[in-house]
């Protein structure tokens, strides 16, 4: 057990690494060109209810994805995040701008005062973030294990997609029981099915 956690730590510091080291414009191509796979994807296009995420420390940018969903008629939701009670909480936001606010550790979320919550039950397309990836749908996160504990709790008919940069790719992510996959992740360079 102790070893799997080592492992998934070498693995997020090394990919950490890698996704900082990005130039502005190397990731503002690879982040236009997987908003444009995510925006192209049938999945998507037939989801009326659709969970992102708001980017942090060079997450893949889905700042044009939930602009677009607006444009599209989307029910668009961001989580908030409650580190002492190790939940989330789903917002529907119609505004990036008015919305908005600075959350934990700087990252922007829904403003629960302005925001009406929207139960996981109405997900029809989760965005899951994520450090690394393998072609598996194996995932490994930041160690809070916030997505872990979300995604038991979507209904099964929700599609789990992870946008990521191919750099995030590993041949196989070290996992613990209480880790989940995500069901498809998309690159700037291609749409993997999970194997």
């Amino acid at each position: 057990m102790e070893d799997v956690r080592i492992k998934k730590r070498e693995v997020r510091t090394q990919i950490l690494n890698i996704r900082e080291g990005m130039d502005s414009v190397e990731y503002e191509k690879k982040s236009s060109a997987i908003q444009e796979s995510l925006l192209d994807f049938a999945n998507f296009q037939e989801s009326k209810t659709i969970l992102l995420y708001s980017p942090f420390r060079k997450e893949p940018d889905s700042t044009g994805v939930i602009k677009e969903s607006f444009s599209m008629g989307k029910v668009v939701l961001l989580p908030v995040v409650h580190p002492k009670r190790q939940e989330f909480i789903t917002f529907k936001i119609d505004n990036l701008e008015g919305d908005m606010r600075d959350g934990s550790g700087g990252k922007r979320e829904p403003d629960p005062k302005i925001c009406k919550p929207v139960p996981l039950r109405f997900i029809e397309l989760a965005i899951i973030p994520g450090v690394a990836f393998d072609e598996r749908g194996g995932r490994v996160g930041y160690g809070e294990g916030y997505y872990d504990k979300l995604i038991p709790l979507l209904p099964a008919t929700t599609r789990k997609v992870a946008i990521a940069f191919e750099n995030q790719l590993v041949s196989q992510v070290p996992m613990e029981a209480h880790d989940k996959f995500v069901d498809i992740i998309i690159t700037e360079e291609r749409v993997i099915y999970k194997i």
